[in-house]
């Protein structure tokens, strides 16, 4: 069986993270899956989904830790075509990754304890997201 559906999502630009946990779950349990995989997808090239511990300390390290690696203020050759200062935000997005893929036991997606599906928006301005994702199993 395959189940389909889509999470809206607005963002406040760069470094806002998003936890979905909550809303993939329900779209898990939602799809009558028990045993299978949900794959969460975010449409676009500057935002990212990622698994972390969703708390204060790693919503601030996370987006910091991009920064140092790939820097805002550096001249990026995406400049150069696009004028659009993004392209840190391009690069930070597919570091860390457009998709997860979760395994799922009785219904339920097989997280540790610590660990949430998160959007990590990595554009310079706000955005309106489409994730997209689709549930596989029996």
């Amino acid at each position: 069986m395959i189940h389909h559906e889509a999470i809206s999502l607005s963002t406040q630009g760069h470094r806002d993270m998003h936890d979905l946990t909550e809303k993939v779950q329900h779209i898990v349990t939602t799809s009558g899956v028990r045993i299978g995989l949900v794959n969460i997808f975010n449409v676009g090239s500057t935002g990212a989904i990622g698994a972390i511990e969703f708390e204060p300390g790693l919503q601030r390290d996370l987006p910091e830790m991009l920064d140092k690696l790939l820097p805002p203020n550096r001249e990026y050759g995406h400049e150069q075509a696009w004028h659009d200062g993004n392209g840190h935000s391009h690069l930070q997005a597919t570091l860390m990754g457009p998709s997860l893929t979760i395994p799922i036991r009785q219904g339920i997606m097989r997280l540790g304890t610590w660990q949430q599906v998160i959007h990590l928006e990595c554009d310079v301005r706000p955005r309106e997201r489409e994730i997209e994702v689709t549930v596989m199993g029996e």
